[in-house]
C-alpha cells in the first residue's frame, strides 16, 4: 500500500487528531494499544514521540512486534482480564480486536480497559459488527463501564458514520472526575 502512495498510518493519524480534545501536552499523553498484533500502529505512534504500551495475547505476533525498533513497552496478556497498567489517556483497538475475543468475554475487555483509563481518557475502537455483535451491544458495554460516546465515524479517515453500517470507529470518553 505504501509503495502505491496510500497512507498506511490512517489509524495513527486519526488517534493523533483526537489529542487536542484531551487538553494536555500531547507528548505527555500515555497510550495503550490493546490487541496490538504485530505493532504497526504502536510503532508508528512511538516514532512520533508518544509513550506507548502494547498488549496482545498472541505470542508469535508479539515477537514480530518486539523485533521492530521502537520505544514501545510490549506485554503478553489477555486484554479481557490481565492488568493493563495505566492510567492511560488513550486506549485504542484497531484491526477488529473484539471480533477475535470469545463472545462471552467481549464486554470484559471494555470494563478492563476502563480500569486503566485516566479521568477524561479516550477509548478508540475500530471494528466490524454484524454478524459478530451489534453496535448497540458495544455501546451498551461502554455505557455500563462508565464511558460516554464522544464521536463516531465509518472509517479511520473520519468519514461520517451512517446508521446501518457494519463498521465503525467509535470514540468513547471516561468522564473527568474534576
Amino acid at each position: 500500500m505504501a509503495a502505491d502512495g496510500e497512507n498506511v498510518h490512517g489509524e495513527a493519524d486519526f488517534i493523533e487528531s483526537l489529542l487536542p480534545s484531551l487538553e494536555l501536552d500531547p507528548m505527555k499523553c500515555r497510550m495503550l494499544d490493546a490487541g496490538c498484533g504485530t505493532g504497526r500502529v504502536a510503532v508508528e505512534l512511538s516514532s512520533r514521540g508518544y509513550s506507548l504500551v502494547a498488549i496482545d495475547n498472541d505470542e508469535d505476533m508479539l515477537k514480530r512486534a518486539e523485533a521492530k525498533p521502537s520505544s514501545v513497552r510490549w506485554q503478553l496478556g489477555d486484554v479481557s482480564k490481565d492488568p493493563l497498567g495505566g492510567p492511560f489517556d488513550v486506549v485504542y483497538m484497531v484491526g477488529n480486536v473484539l471480533v477475535y475475543v470469545e463472545p462471552t468475554r467481549r464486554h470484559l475487555v471494555i470494563s478492563n480497559i476502563v480500569q486503566s483509563l485516566a479521568p477524561g481518557g479516550l477509548l478508540v475502537c475500530g471494528t466490524g459488527f454484524a454478524p459478530a455483535f451489534s453496535l448497540d451491544g458495544y455501546d451498551d458495554w461502554c455505557r455500563r463501564a462508565g464511558l460516554r460516546l464522544f464521536e463516531r465515524f465509518s472509517t479511520w479517515d473520519s468519514e461520517p458514520f451512517l446508521p446501518g453500517g457494519d463498521y465503525a470507529v467509535s470514540v468513547h470518553r471516561l468522564p473527568n472526575l474534576a
